[in-house]
């Protein structure tokens, strides 16, 4: 009688991909690649001027886009009301508002989507008894996050709908810093759970460990200090890298009083941020790497490093191209990804060098164990 041969790499496979928590881990990493959609997708709503295009929120019933002329003619004629109409698109035709209409109609589904995506999955799971307190805790976080971040989106909306036609810049990088965070959450959850039970041990390295969460940290800085270009529409002016209207340092940093304003509301300054901590943030990245080469972690730990350092390049030289071509919408979009990208890898070198813990004792502390 013929026997089955025994594979050992397919009989690994299966034993990580079958267990519970890997099960769980991958549900998590869809949702953070549907965050990561929703970012990029929210990004082309701003570089487009989509995002005021629907003047209601209806979380619960607004599932539905108009579905016959009569409907779309409402919509538009509410819109007519609104400052952007009236100030920048006097005249639009219904076809043209539908072309800006339905990004942002795709970008509201897509979160009811990521909400669906996230209920059901964890209602199975929690029936199955694979998720134990610790984890069910940390998850509700993620929902009670979620349902704050549609409200802050509304807010952020709300805010070009009375008085300029503009959404503030404040409650732009609230919404993106809040999705960022919601994303970066669900990622470090997602590799713990892929770590737990882990028995790897990786050579101590403290100052690599301090240095590399510092450097994730100032890619986050940089992505907020974008979302502040984006928010007044900095990019727009001082199309030149690497001087600044003829100079390294610009004229007009501290035209506004109070002087701290200037952060967040002078063209020239928010802009000259941006490029400084995109500059230190190469900066960092590069050495951070290079310490990764000296020090004594394992090739697999180092993979992350030599990713950012690659990733780094790219990225400055995205942030470039989109400045000096005025924002054009393709490249632009790349370089909100590319930050993205950046700080993924960053996380991910971060728990690398973490290092297996406890955590995963407690994720796995499930009904019937």
């Amino acid at each position: 009688m013929k026997t089955a041969s025994f594979n050992p790499l397919k009989s690994n496979l299966i034993s990580v991909f079958n267990t519970p928590n890997k099960i769980v881990a991958a549900w998590l990493f869809v949702l953070c690649g549907m965050v990561f959609f929703m970012v990029i997708l929210g990004g082309l709503t701003r570089l487009t001027h989509s995002g005021l295009s629907m003047v209601d929120w209806r979380p619960m019933t607004g599932w539905l886009p108009p579905l016959n002329f009569s409907e779309w003619q409402t919509v538009f004629d509410v819109y007519k009301g609104t400052p952007e109409y009236k100030e920048i698109n006097a005249g639009m035709s219904l076809e043209g508002f539908k072309t800006i209409f339905w990004l942002e109609y795709t970008h509201r589904l897509w979160g009811r989507v990521i909400g669906i995506v996230f209920i059901f999955p964890l209602v199975f799971f929690l029936i199955k008894g694979w998720i134990g307190r610790g984890l069910f805790r940390r998850l509700i976080l993620v929902f009670a996050m979620g349902v704050l971040q549609g409200v802050l989106g509304w807010y952020m909306v709300k805010s070009g709908l009375m008085d300029r036609p503009d959404v503030s810049q404040y409650r732009l990088v609230a919404h993106l810093s809040a999705a960022i965070v919601i994303y970066s959450y669900m990622f470090w959850l997602a590799m713990s759970l892929v770590k737990a039970g882990c028995k790897i041990e990786e050579p101590s390295s403290p100052k690599l460990f301090v240095a590399t969460i510092m450097a994730m940290l100032w890619v986050f800085l940089t992505i907020v200090s974008g979302g502040f270009v984006a928010g007044i529409d900095a990019g727009l002016t001082y199309n030149t890298f690497p001087m600044m209207d003829g100079d390294f340092v610009p004229e007009g940093l501290w035209d506004r009083d109070p002087w701290f304003i200037n952060f967040f509301e002078n063209v020239t300054t928010v802009q000259f941020n941006h490029r400084i901590l995109a500059e230190t943030t190469f900066i960092l990245i590069t050495g951070i790497w290079l310490a990764s080469r000296k020090s004594t972690v394992s090739s697999s730990v180092r993979t992350p490093f030599d990713l950012m350092f690659i990733m780094v390049f790219v990225q400055v030289a995205l942030g470039i191209i989109t400045l000096v071509l005025v924002l054009p919408v393709f490249v632009a979009s790349l370089h909100q990804i590319g930050a993205l990208v950046l700080l993924t890898l960053s996380l991910w070198a971060v728990h690398a060098l973490k290092g297996p813990s406890n955590f995963g004792s407690e994720i796995l502390n499930r009904r019937g164990e």
